[in-house]
């Protein structure tokens, strides 16, 4: 029998395909791009005031959403000295690159959202 590529299940898939797949899951999901976006126009953020940016996220869901972005040196966390103590979150300059993928996924949704809202008037 005949080992699969070094690709794994995937078999014939190339790499464009590939790339697309590893980065839809990094960033799938109903949050990661929300949470990102959030950052991305506001800067550092509080845990806290993220919760609020991000409507309708679960503390629990913000924080795992958190702790995979910043596994994924997208997202960095700092522990502030303060008392409460308090996390702030920003993007990495690493995260940054993904600044124009989010702003035409913001332009493609625009568009789409007056194509589909003139068409049920």
């Amino acid at each position: 029998m005949k080992k699969k590529a070094a690709t794994g299940m995937h078999g014939d898939c190339g790499p464009k395909h590939l790339a697309i797949k590893d980065t839809m899951e990094l960033l799938s999901g109903k949050w990661k791009i929300q949470i990102i976006g959030a950052l991305m126009r506001n800067g550092t953020m509080r845990f806290m005031d993220l919760l609020r940016e991000v409507d309708g996220i679960a503390a629990k869901m913000l924080s795992k959403e958190l702790q995979e972005l910043e596994i994924n040196e997208l997202v960095k966390r700092t522990v502030c000295d303060t008392k409460p103590i308090t996390v702030e979150y920003e993007m990495t300059t690493y995260g940054r690159t993904l600044e124009k993928v989010i702003a035409e996924l913001a332009h493609w949704g625009e568009l789409h959202r007056k194509r589909i809202f003139k068409k049920s008037k």
